[in-house]
């Protein structure tokens, strides 16, 4: 372990940057694997009691359900309940503007986890860069004589590219992995809305209203 934090010592002063790149990418990485697991999301009681609700009469106890969970998918089948005698276009506009905010609440994190995975290796070039330029200056004094001076300056130099790549690299993939997770749960949440609001509709045409 000491020898590792040798290694990363010699990268200078960007490694500060860099080691704060990685805590907050395994932070929101560690957040978004507990909050997009589709259980935590697609609340299957509030699911159940969707598949129950047979006419107008089931709608109190569906909404009270829904008041016992958080979340995207539990306050937007909450909000169609709680506006069932709207008519339908006034419920989906209504819908349309809670599930914006509710997405943005899915997917809070992966701007930031976006970024990381495209700073991390221009802050390795970076310190990269300012290593040869120290090499550089080893060599005006010392000339291009020392080989072992120099082939450890530019080792050190590299050490920072190659930290920027271990953390920008699976960033990036996680963020494609989290992007495509929130997406799929999103078509998931519209497929059950539209579901009922279909069943709303019927009720307010029906014999049961």
């Amino acid at each position: 372990m000491k020898n590792v934090w040798d290694f990363l010592a010699k990268g200078g002063i960007i490694m500060i940057p860099l080691f704060l790149c990685s805590i907050t990418a395994l932070a929101i990485i560690i957040e978004k694997f507990v909050t997009l697991r589709r259980r935590k999301v697609i609340v299957p009681e509030v699911v159940g009691v969707l598949e129950n609700v047979k006419g107008v009469s089931d709608l109190g106890l569906a909404v009270s359900i829904c008041e016992k969970h958080h979340g995207p998918f539990a306050n937007i089948i909450r909000l169609s309940l709680e506006n069932h005698g709207l008519p339908r276009e006034d419920i989906k506009e209504t819908l349309l503007d809670q599930g914006r905010q509710e997405i943005h609440q899915l997917e809070k994190g992966l701007g930031m986890l976006e970024t990381i995975a495209g700073i991390s290796p221009l802050l390795g070039l970076l310190g990269t860069v300012l290593g040869i330029l120290k090499v550089f200056k080893v060599i005006s004094v010392m000339g291009v004589g020392q080989a072992a001076a120099l082939a450890g300056g530019i080792s050190e130099a590299l050490i920072t590219t190659i930290v920027g790549l271990f953390i920008g690299i699976p960033a990036l993939v996680a963020f494609n992995y989290f992007t495509s997770r929130a997406e799929a749960l999103v078509l998931e949440i519209e497929k059950y809305s539209n579901h009922l609001l279909n069943k709303i509709c019927s009720f307010q045409s029906g014999p049961g209203k």
